[in-house]
């Protein structure tokens, strides 16, 4: 018998549970889902925040470039989709990630991944309310309500207002303050005071929240009929803004700004260089998350095994196709350099100076409050599901699997969801959410992939999704000779200069110390990266393992090289917290335990 920290569940036991709690007067959820609905579940998930707000910082940190890194992120999330799809069509219930893991990592790892997930559903739905405050805020200003400053911020932005305005005032010397930092500022400087504290909050922000989740709590299918809606909505917006912006930068000749001037004063799609583009992982990757929170509605779904794989996999394609077409609309409509501390970038290239189309600004103003509202719901309907499933295996307590008798839907954990979303938004900021929930996420990615390398080949069966099998073991160790190859060719010094740890000299820069730290970090991930693959190459031959999930393995890794190193402090900071709860709990409540 193994180490208990990795005792692994059988799949034929996850799905006995499900059909035991159901036995035992556990009401089940309802199914009402069909392959359209998981797909504009999906659409609804992953076009909202990502696509509306963090788009804007990573155009201004890779420029044009940017495009490759949507493909790069698009690619890594296909095969982590197809590695979704197999195990959905393998344990077909509610739980995602981490019932996968549990499956074939073993109960620590499943641990672990729930609580990854954790990051990505509820904590990454701050972001999204955020944003949905900011555009909501916008769109009321432009009908001319006006809501108070200090009521439309966090209390950490508005404290750092000073710090915000001297960076975009060394950037952009003689320039006049945005609009956001002069909100920021009077939010500071004229919020009402309980004594010595400032009362600043994040009103809509938190409204939208309540209400989602009261929405949620009520029911799938009431979830599915406003979702659909939603999505059908957005979408013709997002088509509407790639046509008008597509042909302004066409009828105006504005291609040249897909070649722009870096600050090296050399022209080139990619204007600061690949190391540009890879900075901006953190808001494409998020731009992408989402796809994954349709697996977590398996046991709603009408014939889950057919059709999770193929809603998963038709909204990632829609989506990336969306995201590309964006990408190139907002470069070549606006020079790259002015999507500094741009919180709405679709409505940002329709401005006065900019492509000067007022109808289009507020129109898609609109069409933001609506994208993001559905990813708020598909989020918040993703984490309960999670926890009623992790309560079902004993890891967390009984009232986390507790269903409503009339709407049947988790209602303690929707609840819980609710409040873990709506109570940070009082003291945290958008910034480092992002950060935080793509790391996170990533993480849950790389074990999923991983844990399809780890699952017994099985036999066709008709109805079922399978993923195809590619022997890796002849493709993969060549395509990871080809790559060494190109890039010793293409990039000479590459691996001279990541293994010598000759760091640039900065020693004159008052941040020197946080640059070091922040290249260490990098180098260190990539290096690790580089091992990695080539461990992966050698298991590849001797197991024969397949390579699509070897694929997103290493395109999951490789992303992860882009986190920066508060990234990775914050991630283990998380993990550590994790652990105290499983040990605290989850170890000695299992199911699996052996009893004393």
């Amino acid at each position: 018998m193994g180490h208990p920290l990795f005792r692994r569940k059988p799949i034929h036991d996850i799905m006995g549970d499900k059909s035991d709690a159901e036995a035992h007067g556990h009401q089940g959820l309802s199914r009402v889902l069909t392959v359209r609905d998981l797909t504009f579940f999906g659409i609804a998930a992953i076009i909202g925040a990502g696509s509306f707000s963090s788009l804007g910082g990573a155009v201004y940190s890779g420029g044009p470039g940017v495009v490759l890194l949507f493909i790069i992120c698009g690619i890594a999330c296909a095969f982590t989709a197809f590695c979704y799809a197999e195990f959905a069509s393998r344990i077909p219930v509610a739980g995602s990630a981490y019932t996968y893991a549990y499956a074939s990592f073993g109960e620590l790892f499943a641990w672990i991944i729930g609580w990854a997930l954790l990051m990505e559903y509820s904590i990454g739905n701050i972001y999204v309310a955020f944003s949905w405050s900011d555009y909501f805020t916008s769109f009321l200003s432009k009908v001319h309500v006006h809501i108070p400053a200090w009521l439309t911020c966090s209390y950490h932005e508005a404290s750092q207002y000073a710090a915000n305005i001297a960076d975009y005032q060394s950037k952009n010397p003689g320039k006049p303050l945005t609009d956001s930092l002069l909100e920021l500022q009077n939010a500071w400087l004229l919020a009402p005071r309980l004594g010595s504290l400032r009362i600043i909050f994040d009103l809509p922000a938190l409204v939208i929240t309540f209400l989602i989740t009261a929405l949620v709590y009520r029911g799938v299918k009431e979830s599915r009929n406003f979702s659909n809606v939603m999505v059908v909505l957005k979408l013709a917006v997002v088509i509407l803004v790639i046509a008008v912006g597509g042909y302004c930068v066409f009828a105006n000749d504005l291609t040249s700004n897909w070649t722009p001037t870096g600050s090296s004063g050399a022209r080139s799609f990619m204007p600061e260089g690949f190391g540009g583009v890879m900075a901006a992982v953190s808001g494409v990757f998020f731009a992408y998350i989402g796809f994954d929170a349709v697996s977590v509605l398996a046991e709603e779904s009408k014939n889950p095994q057919r059709d999770l794989p193929r809603g998963m996999i038709f909204s990632l394609v829609i989506c990336t196709v969306v995201y590309i077409l964006l990408a190139l609309v907002l470069t070549g409509a606006v020079t790259y350099s002015k999507f500094a501390n741009v919180g709405d970038p679709l409505a940002f290239i329709f401005e006065k100076e900019n492509l000067n189309i007022g109808w289009m600004q507020f129109l898609v103003s609109i069409c933001a409050v609506i994208a993001m509202t559905s990813v708020l719901l598909v989020f918040q309907m993703g984490q309960p599901r999670i926890w009623m499933t992790m309560s079902r295996d004993g890891m967390l307590p009984p009232a986390f699997q507790k269903i409503h008798p009339r709407y049947k839907t988790p209602s303690f954990s929707t609840v819980l969801t609710g409040f873990l979303v709506g109570t940070p938004l009082l003291f945290t900021d958008k910034t480092f959410v992002l950060d935080f929930t793509s790391i996170g996420t990533l993480f849950a990615f790389v074990l999923v992939c991983g844990g399809v390398l780890l699952l017994p080949r099985r036999t066709k069966t008709p109805g079922k999704f399978h993923l195809p099998y590619i022997n890796g073991g002849i493709v993969f160790p060549i395509l990871f000779v080809a790559v060494i190859a190109f890039v010793i060719i293409r990039f000479p010094s590459y691996f001279t200069e990541l293994f010598n740890g000759d760091f640039t000299d900065r020693s004159s820069d008052a941040n020197a110390s946080d640059f070091l730290f922040q290249t260490a970090a990098v180098k260190v991930s990539t290096i690790i990266f580089w091992l990695t693959c080539v461990v992966l190459s050698v298991l590849a031959v001797m197991r024969r393992y397949s390579l699509i999930p070897l694929l997103g393995l290493v395109s999951c890794l490789y992303l992860l090289t882009g986190m920066s190193a508060s990234n990775w402090k914050w991630f283990f900071v998380w993990f550590a917290i994790g652990l105290v709860v499983y040990f605290a709990y989850g170890f000695r409540k299992s199911k699996l335990a052996v009893p004393a």
